[in-house]
């Protein structure tokens, strides 16, 4: 049916879910519900450094615990041949080129890039290099951005949008050279794995923390020159602790974990969902 709603939970299994995750999962659960769709869950462990088996366990048995399904999973570190076919397109089109620049940028490019360590605007050091038609070992690659022109979308929640190339990103991180030996060729970007997952899985709609605005920008980029259709977006609000500091992982106290072990049922956590971004917790 090709109106059938089809969105996605896609945890990373870096540390333990938060109260921020559990509340944009729980959005998208209701929404899917809402729909009378699906949900799929992604298990996004492309960072070999931080992901742990015991955290992916871990953060299905905190979702089922709060009464949130799903009807089949992946994992992205199983869909390695998808990611590098989509990037030997790019190549072919001259949409990617070897970069030398930046080895913080490098770094962090497999996790989602939040709002306060999103990745710098490239100066353009490498952008005249000598272009690639396949993809070379040992080698880091960005996505040379088409357009100077702003890309515009109207998010389901946080109403129209708009973000110009140049002035709010630059040519960003598609592929990152081999860190060990488990992964010769390489690894895709989060942003990269995350529209060929999309636009293979068949999602019709994103919902994710308002902090990936800027990177739907250039997801919708990627998609059109991997000739992907656009999926609705739906940018939830961004629980934030006493301090005003938007929830990660480094809250501990405040991980579904720790919750539960304090003695709070799934009704007690939902009820904390309906806490606004600007207040605290």
């Amino acid at each position: 049916m090709a109106n059938h709603y089809i969105g996605r939970l896609a945890p990373s299994p870096t540390g333990l879910l938060h109260l921020g995750h559990a509340r944009t999962f729980w959005i998208a659960h209701q929404r899917a519900r809402a729909a009378s769709g699906q949900l799929l869950l992604r298990d996004e462990d492309l960072d070999p450094q931080r992901s742990r088996p015991e955290f992916s366990t871990a953060m299905k048995e905190d979702l089922q615990w709060l009464g949130i399904t799903w009807a089949a999973e992946h994992r992205q570190s199983n869909r390695l041949p998808l990611y590098r076919a989509a990037m030997d397109k790019l190549l072919t089109a001259g949409l990617a080129y070897p970069c030398t620049c930046s080895r913080r940028d490098l770094a962090q490019s497999t996790q989602a890039p939040h709002e306060e360590d999103d990745e710098p605007i490239y100066n353009g050091h490498c952008r005249d290099s000598t272009p690639h038609r396949t993809l070379a070992a040992n080698t880091n690659y960005r996505f040379r951005i088409p357009t100077t022109d702003p890309v515009a979308f109207t998010d389901l929640n946080a109403g129209p949008q708009s973000f110009t190339p140049d002035t709010d990103f630059g040519d960003f991180i598609l592929w990152r050279k081999a860190l060990s030996l488990d992964q010769p060729d390489g690894l895709p970007s989060y942003q990269l794995a995350c529209v060929v997952d999309d636009a293979l899985t068949g999602i019709t709609e994103v919902v994710r923390g308002r902090d990936l605005l800027k990177s739907t920008a250039r997801q919708i980029l990627l998609q059109r020159a991997l000739d992907y259709a656009t999926p609705a977006h739906f940018h939830t609000e961004l629980m934030r602790d006493a301090n005003g500091i938007r929830l990660a992982k480094r809250h501990d106290a405040l991980s579904l974990r720790a919750l539960r072990a304090q003695g709070f049922t799934p009704s007690d956590i939902i009820a904390k969902f309906a806490i606004e971004s600007r207040n605290t917790l």
